[in-house]
């Protein structure tokens, strides 16, 4: 055993997406900072970042009807759709002045464009998705959007889901160009690479066990290499805690307020890939359809091209499942290990409100493969089994804690929890995750340097042109951004690499 100790100024846990652009904001913004890394896993962007582990939708509301809800009067909420747009274009900006900066090449390896659609069945869905749609086509943020009700029309936008397709039941989609598709794990190995060209230190096949205050206010980690079983302790004056689903447990052992009261619940995922040339061929989009009643928003199933390991592929899912494991590398006893005295009833309260969720789950689980090609086949009617295998997802651990709504309450988002003085955060929940990194992060960084924020703007602003600043408020940014941003990516006509 060693009692190796060390000090740095920042420890991130976990090499995923939102340490990789917690450590590359903060390169840029105090390049003589010391940043160590510590990862458990062989390398980075192996857990929820990595590209077979999500589902790779640069989430913008541009198809994802759960952002988009019916109130009780009929009309359309847009709020959520509205704000989780605005934060994709933050990651955008930031992704564009690190291509143009030099610091990252080759913006084609994690970012393609890709037309977002969403498809409806049911006259009454029909009616919602047109409500939506004249909701959001105007908005500035959604330029471009079309809706059509027309069989004709949708053969043209999705040929393969409409081929065979000979029901009498009305269908709609919505369209619009200016989706992407983002491999997520692409990003983050890029981003670390970079981070390591700084003298960030990395640490792979390194596991934080513990985490303690000392006396002099600083954290201290326990930290055991995987290899040798050594253990070290290090100090910094703030952690981020970003280890995907096995951040609670971590923010448990930290011991502040904040982390009190606050439960997860884990489900993972599968998906259904279709490599067949002739197949994939036939389809180029993210369409979006509606979660079935009963099914957790995470579940609305989807079919999506993908680009991978420069390989195009088709994917459809999610097919949700439950494992008591908070990582897909986790333990079987994660669950059990995160109930705690001070959570004990929320979690106990969860649990009485979600069985029709549990149930949901439990019937996931037992699904066989040919019960998941006839879920596909509503999407795509002459889908063959021969054609598509099954890949085991990420996991996800959804955030229970006491609102308003009551004690218990399910939270479907992503959330930062930190310490009233700022020395450590945490990032708790799922989706949109990844595609509003960079907003979350620069929310992290207003919470814990509250004293460096205004010598930081100028730099923020300048990787961010619209920091400060609501795009809804200042539209003639937007037609702006999206120009820099799609010359920078590559996501404009003429530089797109399809």
């Amino acid at each position: 055993m060693s009692n190796r100790q060390s000090k740095t100024d920042v420890i991130l846990i976990g090499a995923g997406i939102m340490s990789a652009t917690l450590g590359t904001l903060l390169k840029e913004l105090v390049p003589d900072w010391k940043i160590t890394v510590f990862e458990k896993l062989a390398s980075a962007g192996e857990e929820s970042s990595n590209e077979w582990n999500n589902a790779g939708t640069g989430h913008a509301a541009l198809c994802e009807l759960n952002y988009t809800v019916e109130k009780p009067d009929g009309s359309i909420d847009v709020s959520k759709a509205l704000k989780i747009n605005e934060e994709y274009q933050v990651s955008k900006q930031f992704w564009s002045y690190l291509v143009n900066s030099n610091l990252i090449r080759n913006p084609h390896e994690f970012i393609m464009p890709l037309p977002h659609l969403s498809l409806v069945q049911g006259e009454q869905n029909v009616s919602f998705l047109k409500k939506r749609f004249e909701a959001l086509s105007n908005n500035p943020l959604f330029q471009g959007m079309e809706f059509s009700d027309n069989p004709q029309k949708l053969k043209e936008w999705i040929p393969l889901i409409m081929d065979g397709r000979d029901s009498n039941e009305p269908i709609a989609a919505t369209r619009i160009e200016s989706g992407t598709d983002v491999n997520f794990g692409s990003l983050t190995r890029m981003l670390f690479d970079h981070l390591q060209s700084k003298n960030v230190d990395v640490r792979y096949k390194h596991s934080v066990e513990d985490i303690s205050r000392t006396n002099d206010g600083l954290w201290d980690l326990k930290v055991i290499n995987v290899e040798s079983g050594l253990v070290e302790h290090h100090q910094a004056k703030f952690v981020f805690i970003g280890g995907g689903g096995g951040s609670l447990p971590l923010l448990q052992k930290t011991g502040i307020p904040e982390g009190k009261h606050i439960g997860g619940f884990p489900v993972s995922g599968l998906f259904m890939v279709c490599k067949n040339p002739e197949v994939v061929a036939q389809h180029h989009a993210k369409v979006y359809g509606k979660a079935k009643v009963g099914a957790p928003p995470m579940s609305v199933p989807h079919l999506d091209t993908r680009f991978i390991e420069n390989q195009k592929s088709l994917l459809f899912g999610p097919f949700a499942g439950f494992s008591p494991k908070f990582l897909k590398t986790g333990s079987l006893f994660d669950l059990l290990g995160s109930v705690k005295p001070d959570n004990v009833f929320t979690m106990l309260a969860a649990g009485a409100k979600n069985v029709p969720l549990t149930k949901y789950l439990i019937q996931q689980v037992m699904l066989s493969k040919e019960q998941r090609m006839e879920e596909l086949r509503e999407f795509i009617p002459n889908a063959k089994s021969e054609d598509w295998d099954t890949v085991v997802a990420g996991q996800r651990v959804q955030v229970i804690k006491d609102t308003a709504a009551g004690k218990g309450t399910l939270q479907f988002g992503t959330e930062v929890i930190s310490a009233a003085d700022g020395s450590v955060a945490a990032l708790l929940g799922a989706s949109p995750g990844a595609s509003t990194a960079v907003s979350v992060m620069l929310e992290v960084i207003k919470r814990c340097f509250p004293q460096e924020l205004a010598a930081w703007e100028p730099k923020i602003k300048e990787m961010i042109p619209s920091y400060g600043l609501s795009l809804l408020q200042h539209p003639e940014l937007i037609e702006e951004i999206h120009t820099s941003t799609g010359r920078a990516l590559g996501l404009t006509n003429e530089l797109a690499l399809v």
